[in-house]
């Protein structure tokens, strides 16, 4: 190259104001002033701003110009004929210990999608993830990082990272006044930067904070953001059925803590990675029967005692257990074992860490403003504004991010009940009603069916699944018919009654008997999921095993006795881990769960009860396929309180598969029990909680049960058997293969 060392001979430019503005990285119009702009009809200059620099050369057509310093600050300014290829330059910035060679990021126009920005705006675009946040892309032939962040009321925003050594003036981003983005291409960055946005708010506080689209974060307690892979969906997996999540389906759920199901006492009690989850969870669900497995959120999330509720990377696999390729790995391993993958995701809200998105660009941009509206008084985290459509857009395109990127058979939302009602929690004067003077949150419900009609629309298999502990109506019901559209809803009440029943010593039992029985006035009324989740076994609630009143015999019969009963009953099955095994201890998120107990033959009979009740769920259609239609049961007996025996039939679809189900929920042993039936077929023993193999006393009746000529139950035929204690049975008609 040749060198041209020609001092700039006219007058010294005034300047002043703008080397203020970069001095303090105040500058709203940063393109305006920096990068190349025409001095007048022959001329341009060249303006650069490179705090610490001793001299900035330009490099253009195998030409050098030296720059200009201005006065004693860090703006450099050179000034040259036009050239027909002025724009494609590079610039050699020297310091006191070194040189660089870098385009120079003011040279590029804006590569944001514009009618993107405007579905932003609008709340509808649903893949806002594709360009917002850090991506990497190339721009006439030069490749590097773009980054764009949402912050209409900031004054001035800066992208600081290692590259510029966490300095706000080196790379002041370009707004979008029309969409409130901020923008801007740095070239030649690659995946695996650190880096947060710098934003000056209009009283003049300067924050910090992590990209709300960031792919990666770094490990907690770090708190910034990564340049990560924006990610493209895992590779379909060869000769595997895409998962069904039809309601006519057997779906059988085991919900995982992905940093307590084991962990590592050799190393530290450290967690185990996605690479080692994949290796020994998997195979273990697969082992138990289970169809899917649910994972609490893995958002990334500050707090290891929040499970994961209270998120700040919603676009970022956490990183306790790996990068976002384990990460793949991990799904790929699930998809691969025939298993659906579903994870929790928190919409309802987001806590106040300062990185976060709480008062983000100095305003209340993500959250309410009005703290009656926007603060949780339980959890004390903010409430996102669903009245604004860039608030819209993110959840939208969040939801969409993980569905499809990474091929989730669906999303349990969290909280839903809290999104839905104004006065959630909150005492008279607390809340403010919506415009008709209801508790509906209007805004919260018309953005849930808008995020479900998007998903279900795009990925028709999937499960969309409402933690919602209300009688809130239609929440399974299509958006067309003005439901809220999920595919699914954690039947709460179920729960809840059920828990309190088991709960109960046996002799009182009698006296409780429609909280049995309750379930069934409302079983079709949606789409239910029966969940003994991670709320049941923690917060000082027990283990299920220790819930279960009377000895350590007993304790065990309740539970296999209650387990043969929810896997009879209608809707379908989630289980929290440890409960297969009856872990004894309450769930603890800092620990591993009690693989030792697994040693003793109770716990291990236990877990095959679970493993022969999820394969009959699967193999026999009566048990799965019409879960949520009333055609699929029948009470055979309801009213048995002195008994405290509730017996049922469960059909398939064309009512011509059956299986009776019985439940004994004493420990009193009854013979000769007389019992009607719909066939005038001998009947089969298919399960009985009470075998000894399950831990049992091995009482029960014989493995086939003759038909009596003898009405009963209103049915013209019965049959007779020994009921052993505290024990469920299965019983299949001869006539049903």
């Amino acid at each position: 190259m040749q060198q041209n060392n020609q001092v700039t001979t006219a007058p010294l430019p005034d300047y002043f104001h703008f080397v203020e503005a970069l001095e303090h990285a105040n500058f709203e119009d940063v393109f305006s002033f920096l990068g190349v702009h025409d001095s007048d009809k022959n001329q341009v200059c060249y303006r650069v701003f490179f705090p610490e620099a001793e001299q900035v050369t330009l490099l253009l057509n195998d030409q050098e110009y030296i720059f200009s310093r201005y006065q004693l600050t860090q703006l450099f300014y050179l000034e040259l004929p036009k050239h027909a290829n002025y724009q494609q330059y590079q610039l050699r910035v020297k310091y006191a210990k070194f040189t660089l060679t870098q385009y120079d990021c003011y040279a590029f126009e804006s590569s944001l999608d514009q009618q993107a920005m405007y579905l932003f705006n609008e709340g509808t675009l649903a893949h806002a993830h594709h360009h917002l946040g850090a991506q990497k892309i190339s721009i006439n032939g030069v490749e590097g990082i773009r980054f764009a962040v949402w912050a209409p009321n900031a004054k001035s925003v800066s992208v600081i990272c290692d590259h510029n050594h966490w300095d706000a003036r080196c790379h002041v981003m370009r707004k979008h006044l029309a969409s409130g983005v901020w923008e801007l291409f740095i070239p030649e960055l690659d995946i695996g930067l650190n880096y947060k946005y710098s934003l000056l708010t209009h009283t003049q506080q300067r924050l910090e904070k992590a990209d709300p689209f960031a792919f990666q974060m770094q490990l907690p307690p770090n708190t910034a953001s990564v340049v990560g892979k924006s990610g493209n969906a895992i590779t379909p997996i060869k000769n595997k059925k895409p998962q069904l999540n039809h309601v006519s389906q057997a779906i059988s759920i085991y919900e995982v803590h992905l940093g307590s199901w084991r962990r590592v006492p050799q190393e530290g009690n450290r967690y185990l990675t996605y690479k080692e989850l994949a290796e020994q969870l998997i195979p273990y669900v697969v082992e138990l029967g289970f169809t899917h497995i649910q994972l609490m959120p893995i958002t990334e999330y500050p707090f290891d005692g929040s499970w994961g509720y209270q998120p700040i990377g919603m676009f970022s696999p956490t990183h306790r257990f790996g990068n976002i390729d384990d990460f793949y790995y991990f799904v790929h391993a699930v998809k691969a074992a025939g298993l659906g993958l579903l994870a929790d995701w928190v919409p309802a809200h987001f806590p106040s860490d300062p990185h976060g998105l709480a008062t983000f660009d100095g305003t209340h941009l993500f959250e309410h403003a009005d703290s009656r509206q926007g603060y949780h008084p339980d959890w004390q985290t903010h409430i996102y504004n669903y009245e604004r459509a860039e608030v819209r857009s993110y959840l939208l395109s969040n939801a969409t991010f993980w569905l499809e990127n990474f091929h989730l058979d669906g999303l349990r939302v969290d909280a839903v009940a809290s999104m839905l009602y104004l006065d959630y929690s909150r005492e008279e004067g607390q809340w403010l009603p919506n415009c008709y003077g209801g508790r509906e949150n209007l805004a919260a419900i018309s953005m849930l069916q808008q995020i479900n009609q998007s998903l279900y629309q795009h990925n028709p298999n999937i499960m969309m699944v409402a933690e919602e502990s209300t009688s809130w109506p239609g929440v399974t019901e299509m958006t067309s018919s003005g439901g809220l559209g999920f595919g699914y809803k954690w039947n709460m009440g179920w729960m809840n009654d059920s828990l309190s029943y088991m709960s109960i010593d046996p002799l009182y039992r009698k006296h409780h008997h429609n909280e049995m029985t309750f379930s069934m006035i409302y079983a079709y009324s949606e789409n239910y999921i029966l969940p003994l989740s991670h709320d049941e076994v923690v917060h000082g609630k027990g283990s299920l095993i220790n819930k279960m009143p009377g000895d350590d015999w007993q304790k065990f019969a309740n539970l296999r006795c209650y387990y043969g009963f929810m896997w009879a009953h209608p809707g379908k099955k989630l289980l929290f881990m440890g409960s297969e095994f009856g872990q004894y201890s309450e769930w603890d998120h800092d620990h591993s769960l009690d693989w030792h107990l697994l040693e003793q033959e109770k716990h291990q009979a236990l877990k095959k009860l679970v493993i022969d009740l999820n394969q009959l769920y699967k193999t026999q259609p009566a048990l799965h396929q019409c879960d949520n239609q009333a055609v699929g049961f029948d009470w055979i007996d309801q009213n048995n309180s002195e008994q405290s025996i509730f017996s049922f039939i469960r059909y398939d679809q064309q009512r011509k598969s059956k299986v009776i189900c019985i439940s004994n929920m004493t420990p009193n042993v009854h013979y000769d029990f007389e019992l009607g039936v719909p066939a005038a077929k001998n009947y089969q023993l298919i399960l009985n909680t009470d075998h000894a193999c399950y831990g049992g006393s091995g009482v029960g009746p014989e493995q086939n049960i003759a038909v009596i000529n003898k009405a009963n139950h209103g049915f013209k035929h019965s049959i007779k058997l020994t009921i052993a204690p505290l024990a469920s049975y299965y019983l299949l008609s001869d006539a049903d293969d």
